[in-house]
């Protein structure tokens, strides 16, 4: 594992483009230089990709079924939740379920026929469509894009409600306040760009309201020689952890009951001198099951945080 991390270092010092995947846990981290890529693997980075994902066309009409738990399976969890946030072992938790899902379609096509920021295919193993930067790298600048606080469109006054919304309000900062933290481990004059602003993302036959900000710091000229250091040191991602990181991935794993796995995991490119990745959310594994969670505190609501576990299965095929 650690000569992953010292390949990118190495492709990051000589300039050699080269993409990653890194799983929730970091036990099975994939990079290769883009050269040596193999097949199947396909990715696109909002139109920097090795497959024509834009151009592709199929007559077949999408069907998408999905079968979440119960509320009071879910609750079981939820609560195991509430215990630890009530006894201070984290303040917020990001707790996710699996949910079976039926399509007419297999992951690669899924990969082609969805619609989002980023999206990465391999081969028996997952499709992710996700939505989220985790970092990005211009310019000697790092940034980073904390997604936390989704809606469905089709409440009234939908953006109004979130953004006034106390307890999304507390979980961003929070979050907010993490990915600041983490950035602060590999960069200088770190500072909040834009705090808290409103995206749509369309999905099948309807809209989500999203929420995220907008983070930067300042990065050493020579940062590309410990690409792979820097990566590591940022992992996993706040937003799809918790805060305290540590002892929240170790709670993450009692509650779940499963190893994450690729999702919630990272991927990205390095082009010779700038970085893109994503959290790998919006996600199916080969054995159909959709993964989906959200951040869980002391104020959070059983049916609403039930709700918009439910709300984030779906395929962004319009």
């Amino acid at each position: 594992m650690e000569s992953i991390w010292g390949n990118m270092n190495d492709w990051g010092k000589e300039g050699i483009p080269f993409l990653f995947i890194v799983d929730f846990e970091q036990k099975h981290p994939l990079a290769w230089t883009l050269d040596t890529l193999p097949p199947d693997v396909l990715y696109d980075f909002k139109g920097r990709s090795n497959a024509n994902r834009a151009g592709f066309s199929s007559s077949k009409t999408f069907s998408f079924e999905k079968n979440p738990i119960s509320i009071e399976d879910y609750e079981q969890k939820f609560s195991a939740v509430q215990k630890e946030l009530r006894m201070g072992n984290s303040y917020l938790l990001n707790l996710t379920i699996p949910t079976p899902v039926q399509t007419n379609i297999d992951l690669e096509t899924v990969f082609y026929k969805s619609r989002s920021k980023y999206a990465i295919y391999l081969k028996d193993e997952f499709v992710s469509f996700s939505p989220e930067t985790f970092i990005k790298i211009d310019n000697g600048f790092i940034y980073t894009y904390p997604m936390k606080g989704t809606i469905s469109t089709e409440i009234p006054n939908a953006e109004e409600l979130i953004l006034a919304d106390a307890k999304e309000a507390a979980e961003h900062a929070t979050i907010v306040d993490l990915m600041r933290n983490d950035l602060s481990k590999v960069a200088r004059r770190v500072e909040v760009i834009k705090y808290r602003y409103y995206e749509v993302l369309k999905s099948e036959g309807k809209e989500i309201g999203q929420v995220s900000s907008e983070i930067r710091g300042q990065l050493l000229p020579e940062f590309s020689a410990s690409i792979g250091d820097l990566l590591k040191e940022m992992l996993p991602a706040g937003s799809v952890s918790g805060a305290p990181k540590p002892k929240t991935c170790q709670l993450i794993h009692e509650i779940e009951g499963f190893p994450r796995g690729y999702y919630t995991g990272v991927a990205g490119i390095f082009d010779g001198k700038a970085l893109d990745s994503c959290v790998l959310i919006r996600y199916i594994d080969q054995k159909g099951m959709f993964k989906s969670g959200g951040g869980i505190t002391a104020q959070s609501s059983l049916e609403s945080e039930y709700q918009e576990m439910i709300d984030k299965v779906y395929v962004p095929v319009y």
